[in-house]
């Protein structure tokens, strides 16, 4: 049986930072065991396969999670986003769109995922794909079938319940259940949203920047200026996704302003004068809105009333009853209990079992987060086991 300093089961993200920070720390021997045929599938995913890796604007508020201390020790406070970059891309250089998601600037995400895997081939890591870890004894013996591998450190970076093309479909949470560990409630985030459809029958297609807000028992929980796209089981798009967060375990409601830029008694008064101008009720919206739009607020208001009509133009509420789900998600909501993991990701129940990225109950916005998070815990963790490696070493000399 080989022997190995340390083994990641999981060759995404946070399983291929962890390993690269690990290989190319010095003498450590580290395998990578995937159950999928390539590794970083999901990050040459990424933004549309241009690579949104970052954000700008780091803050713990764009996070969830059952410790947030932790997630901003690891993923804000104490780890600079160009310093947890440059640890794992080596030299690179970056560019930053209008509302500060970070990409490569070559914008293609399959070419962070080369770097990475030549990076964990430059530091002597090995990759074993199309393996599954079926079990893992503490010691630790790590099963992938009738194959046994022999290590001190086990670093659990299997992901969510999300986009099962991943070979994420939730499974690998068994792993660390079997330790102990115990998984809070998971739920699909960034994801498109489910909606009562009466009103918006007809919409299906149309794209439209706008103001929305997101209601749970009547409490305002997110809100954010971003476009909505209409389908026929409700609502995508970059606002959809953000809101999903918040809508996602127990529904609520879809507000939507059409015309943020303006108040309501602006669009009163136009729609007056234009009134007494002469222009007929059906088009008192042309020009104004998407013809298709106003012909679906005009048939909810029912009446030539310009408050009822500019009142549905600053909240156009739809009743969110569900998502899309897991298999559409672009990260899990939930996941191992941050009560039962240390500060530096460790097992509270089985010394030098760490845990590293989605599989962890933090989901942070769309925008770049979760992968930072990824990055960053992966990172976090390679450092823990890196520190202790260097104690024992020092002690046996």
């Amino acid at each position: 049986m080989k022997k190995y300093d340390v083994i990641v089961v999981g060759g995404g993200a946070a399983g291929l930072a962890c390993a690269v920070a690990l290989s190319q720390s010095g003498n450590i021997k580290v395998l990578v065991i995937e159950a999928g045929a390539r590794a970083g599938k999901k990050l040459s995913a990424t933004g549309n396969g241009q690579g949104n890796i970052g954000n700008m604007d780091m803050s713990s508020e764009h996070y969830r999670s059952g410790n947030l201390n932790i997630v901003a020790d690891i993923a804000v406070r104490g780890s600079a986003a160009d310093s947890v970059r440059s640890r794992i891309f080596g030299p690179m250089l970056y560019k930053c769109d209008s509302v500060g998601r970070i990409y490569p600037q070559s914008l293609q995400a399959s070419s962070l995922t080369d770097i990475l895997l030549r990076r964990l081939s430059d530091g002597g890591a090995e990759l074993l794909l199309s393996a599954k870890v079926t079990n893992i004894k503490k010691g630790f013996i790590v099963y992938c079938g009738d194959r046994q591998f022999d290590t001190d450190f086990v670093v659990l970076a299997t992901g969510g319940r999300a986009q099962k093309q991943y070979m994420t479909d939730g499974s690998s949470y068994k792993l660390a259940q079997a330790f102990g560990h115990s998984v809070t409630p998971l739920y699909p985030a960034i994801v498109q949203l489910k909606t009562d459809t009466r009103y918006i029958k007809g919409l299906k297609g149309i794209r439209v920047n706008c103001a929305a807000r997101a209601y749970v028992d009547g409490i305002l929980k997110k809100e954010t200026v971003a476009d909505i796209i209409f389908t026929e089981y409700g609502v995508s798009g970059n606002a959809a996704f953000y809101l999903s967060s918040a809508l996602s375990a127990r529904g609520g409601i879809l507000e939507i302003d059409f015309l943020p830029d303006y108040s309501k008694e602006s669009i009163v008064k136009v729609l007056k004068d234009r009134l007494g101008g002469g222009t007929s009720y059906p088009d008192v919206l042309c020009g104004i809105v998407h013809n298709q739009i106003a012909r679906a607020v005009i048939a909810r208001a029912g009446e030539c009333d310009v408050n009822k009509i500019a009142a549905l133009l600053k909240n156009f509420t739809l009743e969110v009853i569900g998502t899309l789900g897991f298999d559409y998600a672009q990260v899990t909501q939930g996941g191992i209990n941050m009560g039962e993991v240390t500060p530096n990701l460790e097992s509270r129940f089985c010394k030098n079992l760490y845990f590293a990225g989605e599989i962890l109950d933090v989901d942070g916005d769309c925008g770049g987060y979760n992968l930072h998070w990824a990055f960053a815990s992966g990172i976090a963790v390679a450092d823990d086991i890196i520190s202790k490696l260097k104690n024992k070493y020092e002690a046996d000399r």
